[in-house]
Order: C-alpha cells, then structure tokens, then sequence
C-alpha cells in the first residue's frame, strides 16, 4: 500500500481551476459525481486512475486531456 500511495498524486485543497476543469468534464460526460469528476481532472494529462467502478470514470475519461482507466 505505501508504494502505491507513494505514486499517487495527493490533492489537499481542490484548486478552483481543478474543480472548474471537474465541472466541464462532469457537463461534457452527462453523468458522473464531483468526486469522479475531480479524479479524472487530477489525473489530466497523461495520468492512470485504477479503480474497481469504471462506468463513470470512462464516460469522464473519454473527454479528459489523455487520461487511461484501469479496472482493478
């Protein structure tokens, strides 16, 4: 567990230009929650979210700047 946390990427505070670019997404995906959405934005550009739910965050991916799911 603590090498996989060690290449995550740890957001604290969400930025306002994070939670603007999670909304777009969200919009443009016509499904999704906030959490989802900000997930995929953080992981933008070029990130990997692995997750054991992929619905969403497929749907999110599919207008996100290169970013890859994985199911797990």
């Amino acid at each position: 567990m603590n090498r996989l946390l060690k290449s995550c990427i740890v957001v604290e505070e969400v930025p306002q230009s994070l939670a603007r670019r999670a909304s777009v997404l969200r919009s443009l995906a016509g499904r999704a929650s906030a959490v989802d959405a900000l997930v995929v934005a953080t992981a933008e550009p070029g990130g990997i979210v692995v997750t054991g739910d992929i619905g969403d965050l497929i749907a999110l991916a599919s207008y996100a700047d290169d970013v890859s799911i994985r199911h797990v």
